[in-house]
């Protein structure tokens, strides 16, 4: 179930680079990861949300089981049910597709003045506790690595709650038309995807090696 975690960011991100380089009117730089589920080839990055929230899920259950295990449990209820709570947002940016934004599909406005349907105001309703939740767990576990004296885990799991926090909020921004952001939403979001993506992946490395060490096994 940790593999789970290990794979699960690096097959997302490249999924969604891979087909942001080839979309024909999509603009990586300004449109988000979500539009790629829109047109005819929008099955692929749904089912890339899926796949990732199920990945995501398993990781949830495998955390809470070494942690369980661990001498020092701080951390081991809220940070996997965290975890958890990534996984089902983006099982449900999979399942409730997004509306058009920043012009893409091409033809569309830049900002609707509506939700164009029942899916598309849940996707948003839906995809925001997830993107609470993800930086919430890298603080959680911050506190965990520094009373363990990790001091490099904590500062890391630390800047990567502010450096997707931050993004986030810029990549929002941009995606609401400010003139002086929207060119580059797209790019922002990234940024921040990415970077949850690295702290789940590496944790979910770390927390291998103390599996390892222990000899809890996960199933």
């Amino acid at each position: 179930m940790l593999w789970c975690g290990v794979v699960a960011g690096p097959l997302f991100v490249v999924a969604f680079l891979a087909q942001g380089a080839v979309r024909d009117h999509y603009d990586w730089l300004r449109h988000p990861v979500s539009s790629l589920a829109l047109e005819e080839w929008g099955w692929i990055q749904t089912a890339n949300f899926i796949v990732a929230g199920v990945l995501s899920l398993a990781l949830a259950v495998g955390m809470r089981r070494v942690l369980k295990a661990s001498p020092q449990r701080r951390g081991s209820l809220w940070g996997p049910i965290l975890v958890g709570a990534w996984g089902v947002m983006l099982i449900c940016a999979g399942v409730f597709t997004t509306d058009p934004v920043s012009g893409y599909p091409l033809g569309t406005p830049d900002l609707l003045a509506e939700y164009t349907s029942v899916h598309a105001a849940l996707h948003d309703l839906l995809t925001l506790p997830g993107f609470v939740a993800l930086p919430v767990a890298s603080v959680v576990f911050a506190v965990r690595f520094a009373r363990l004296r990790e001091l490099g885990q904590a500062v890391w799991s630390g800047l990567a709650a502010a450096g997707f926090v931050v993004a986030q909020v810029l990549a929002t921004t941009a995606f609401a038309q400010n003139a002086a952001l929207v060119a580059y939403g797209g790019l922002f979001q990234r940024l921040a995807v990415t970077i949850g993506w690295a702290w789940l992946t590496l944790l979910a490395l770390r927390l291998l090696l103390a599996e390892r060490r222990s000899g809890v096994r996960v199933p």
